[in-house]
């Protein structure tokens, strides 16, 4: 939780009860818990908010399914490697159709200019 470990969380609770005393220490408990109620309040309205929105064909949605953490970059190479490769085209008959044809200027022949390209 924000890379706070245990023992440091409660270093930060002791000084807090430290320094705000024990007799407004029941007071700030209070608000504390008011704030994680209210916190907890508005990710449920959100929620239900979002739901409501994308509506009802959304809901069968699963989400796990979906979730980027459950991809094992080893599993997805093993499968890529098992896979069978289409036939492709020889790389110069790929080369040869992608080149634009040329053909050789006559004796005394002007190469072509372009007055736009400069």
């Amino acid at each position: 939780m924000f890379g706070i470990s245990g023992g440091e969380a409660i270093l930060i609770l002791v000084v807090a009860m430290v320094v705000i005393g024990p007799e407004r220490l029941p007071e700030y408990a209070e608000k504390l818990k008011d704030l994680i109620k209210s916190l907890k309040r508005y990710a449920t309205g959100a929620k239900d908010d979002l739901k409501e929105t994308l509506g009802p064909e959304f809901s069968d949605v699963d989400w796990r399914r979906l979730d980027p953490r459950q991809y094992d970059p080893r599993v997805i190479v093993r499968e890529a490697l098992m896979e069978e490769d289409e036939p492709q085209a020889p790389a110069y008959q790929a080369a040869s159709a992608a080149a634009p044809t040329v053909r050789r200027l006559e004796p005394g022949e002007r190469a072509p200019f372009d007055t736009e390209a400069t």
